[in-house]
């Protein structure tokens, strides 16, 4: 980080935020046009605080208040298919409700950011944290970032915005963050001043397209004036081709992370790994732990002190969940003889959970691998303290000494 750009952090300041302040303050820096939303917990006090900066004139945004998440992200697309930036945030049963329109979004190419305060779904009720929310949209066509903690949360929001309206994206994108643990609880987060951040996102300029009864290129949004067509019936004959257009987006969308999250740390000093996944320990473990989101800081402490100790073990954090950075993986845990996938969700009917699923394809094809368990954890909230973690270290410490598997998928914290 340059001298110039030193003294334009250090003009930002340091404020004490729970994670849903940290994201309602990012989207406040980030010139969004419209917010539609509804609320719901743990998510809530993001659009709370931002209809505070609202109400304040602190922004230009137009706020529009719905009677249900369905219509507020139905919303948010026909503002985004009109240029608009846009953002909107939900949790649980109401990325549930979503459920229709995260396709319509995704399928239509449209820069949406959302945050998702990730909590369990029901049933039975239940208002706390887990993953299921978010895995069960793992595969709708959204761009997935899981954050650690609270300045993570507000640095993840800004760089969403470039990333979902990137050209070779244009793309939604889901920032999750652990309810409760993240989303309630006070951190230090240290905010950009407001002038960096919006060169920084610059302003949304939809990409042009040819229209061949027109005989010029103009901008893929509806404005009124010039008839395009968005989201017209689609059959056999091209259905599958618009697929492959996402499909390929997608994929650009790694190299595209990780450029925004280094140009990010060139202006915040502030980066995350390579934008994809975050190592820690790695270089000489010969047992590691794979994991999302918040519990990521108590693998990292139980790794810590063990490490102390001599003991050989490290931490891989997927901060992409989508697009799942296969290559990353691959490269980071090669040389580790054990590895296990700490899911906060369930996948039903499946040999264990997303994440742990996802490894294990990653490593299909290799010819040396290693062997790879899963731990299922902390499922409607239940902590996972470091005396946890220890067990789990001492496991697959006595795995890559005897080689022996005896539960390839367990949960922890169980009561029998």
């Amino acid at each position: 980080m340059s001298l110039v750009q030193a003294l334009e952090v250090f003009k930002g300041r340091v404020m004490a935020l729970n994670g849903d302040e940290a994201v309602a303050w990012a989207v406040k820096q980030s010139n969004v046009d419209v917010v539609a939303a509804y609320p719901i917990t743990p998510q809530t006090i993001i659009v709370e605080k931002f209809s505070e900066f609202v109400a304040d004139g602190e922004v230009h945004t137009e706020f529009v208040p719905v009677e249900s998440e369905h219509s507020a992200l139905s919303a948010c697309v026909g503002a985004a298919a009109a240029g608009a930036r846009v953002f909107t945030a939900t949790a649980s049963q109401g990325l549930a409700l979503m459920w229709e329109i995260l396709y319509v979004a995704s399928g239509l190419r449209l820069p949406i950011v959302m945050a998702v305060v990730n909590r369990a779904l029901s049933a039975p009720i239940n208002i706390h944290c887990d993953h299921s929310d978010t895995m069960g949209a793992r595969d709708s066509g959204w761009i997935q970032l899981y954050v650690e903690d609270s300045q993570e949360a507000y640095d993840t929001t800004i760089q969403a915005f470039k990333i979902a309206e990137h050209p070779d994206v244009l793309l939604p994108v889901m920032v999750n963050l652990d309810g409760f643990f993240l989303s309630h609880t006070l951190q230090n987060v240290n905010l950009l001043p407001d002038d960096v951040v919006k060169k920084f996102v610059g302003i949304r300029r939809p990409v042009k397209i040819y229209v061949p009864y027109l005989g010029r290129e103009v901008p893929l949004a509806l404005d009124g004036k010039t008839p395009i067509t968005m989201g017209p019936l689609d059959l056999q004959d091209y259905y599958f081709e618009h697929k492959m257009h996402q499909v390929k987006a997608i994929e650009n969308s790694r190299d595209v992370i990780m450029k925004v999250n280094e140009e990010y740390a060139e202006l915040s000093g502030r980066s995350y790994g390579n934008g994809l996944v975050v190592p820690y320990g790695l270089d000489d473990a010969e047992v590691a732990i794979v994991v999302l989101g918040s519990a990521a800081g108590t693998v990292r402490y139980v790794i810590r002190r063990l490490r102390r100790r001599g003991v050989k073990i490290g931490m891989l954090r997927i901060r992409a969940f989508r697009p799942f950075p296969v290559n990353d993986v691959v490269k980071a845990l090669k040389d580790v003889k054990v590895v296990c996938a700490m899911d906060r969700s369930l996948s039903f009917g499946a040999l264990g959970g997303p994440l742990f699923n996802e490894l294990r394809s990653a490593f299909y094809d290799e010819g040396s691998r290693p062997i790879i368990l899963n731990y299922i954890y902390g499922l409607g909230g239940r902590d996972i303290p470091p005396s946890a973690v220890k067990v789990i270290v001492d496991e697959l410490l006595n795995v890559a000494k005897t080689m022996e598997v005896k539960e390839l998928v367990k949960y922890v914290g169980v009561r029998e």
